[in-house]
C-alpha cells in the first residue's frame, strides 16, 4: 500500500527560534515542515508545489507578508495565515483584504496555532474534494446563484465563481436558509466554531469578497443583503 503523503506546510519568519518553535509543534501531528526566512525564499517554495498551507509573518525582509500573499494568491488558493506583532484591527483587515484566511497576533499560543492549521486544512479539503454530483445532489439555489454541495461548486447564471474556503462555507450557510437574518456573530461562530470576540471586521471582509465574486453590482447586491444593525441574509427568490 503506499504511503500517505504528508501534508506541506510552509513557516515562514525571520525568527529562526519562532519557526523552530512552530515546527516542532508541527511536526508533532504528523505534518511536514517547510522553513523559509524571507518572503522570497517562500514564494520559490510555493512555487516548487507541495505547500498545503502558508503560516506568514508580516514583518520580513525582501518581500513582506502582505506583499508575498498577494503574489501567492496569483498562482494559488492554499490556506493562508498570518502572523504579526501589529494587533490593530486595520492591520487585520488588511491582510484579510489581501488575501489571507486567518490572522493570528503575536505573542500566540502554539497550539491554538495548531489548531487553526487544522480547521483551515479541513475548510480547504471540503472544498477542493471535487467529484461527479449524483443525480439528487444537494444543490441549493437563490435565483442566479446555485451552490452544488456535492462537488463544492459555486454557479452565477450558469457561471462558475471561485471561493475560498471561508467564503464557500458563509455563503453556504446563508444560501441553504434562505430568508433568514444571522447575525455577524452568529455567522462568526458557525464557520469558525469559536466565541465571536472581535469578529465583526473579519466577517464584513469576507462577505464583501463574495460580493465582488457573486454580485453584478457588488454595491448594489441582488444575493447577500445586509439587515442594517442586525446582520446578512441571502433572498429566497
Amino acid at each position: 500500500m503506499a504511503e500517505e503523503k504528508k501534508i506541506g506546510i510552509l513557516v515562514c519568519d525571520d525568527d529562526r527560534e519562532i519557526v523552530d518553535a512552530i515546527e516542532i509543534y508541527l511536526e508533532q501531528d504528523g505534518f511536514t515542515v517547510y522553513k523559509a526566512y524571507n518572503g522570497e525564499e517562500a514564494y520559490r517554495i510555493i512555487k516548487k508545489g507541495g505547500i498545503d498551507l502558508a503560516i506568514l509573518d508580516v514583518m520580513m525582509p525582501k518581500l513582506d507578508g502582505i506583499h508575498l500573499t498577494m503574489k501567492i494568491r496569483e498562482i494559488s488558493s492554499i490556506p493562508i495565515i498570518i502572523l504579526s506583532a501589529k494587533s490593530q484591527d486595520s492591520d487585520k483587515i488588511l491582510g484579510l483584504n489581501v488575501g489571507a484566511d486567518d490572522y493570528i497576533p503575536k505573542p500566540f499560543n502554539p497550539l491554538e496555532l495548531v489548531a487553526r492549521v487544522k480547521s483551515n486544512l479541513r475548510r480547504y479539503r471540503e472544498l477542493g474534494n471535487l467529484k461527479e454530483a449524483p443525480q439528487d445532489g444537494h444543490i441549493y439555489q437563490a435565483g442566479g446563484l446555485s451552490i452544488n454541495d456535492d462537488t463544492k461548486e459555486v454557479r452565477v447564471e450558469g457561471e462558475p465563481v471561485k471561493l475560498t474556503p471561508i467564503e464557500y462555507q458563509i455563503l453556504l450557510l446563508l444560501v441553504q436558509n434562505k430568508g433568514r437574518v444571522y447575525s455577524i456573530e452568529q455567522i462568526y461562530e458557525n464557520i469558525w466554531n469559536e466565541d465571536a470576540v472581535g469578529a465583526e471586521n473579519t466577517v464584513a471582509v469576507h462577505i464583501r469578497h463574495i460580493r465582488e465574486k457573486i454580485e453584478i453590482n457588488p454595491r448594489e447586491p441582488r444575493y447577500v443583503k445586509v439587515v442594517w444593525g442586525v446582520g446578512y441574509k441571502v433572498d429566497a427568490e
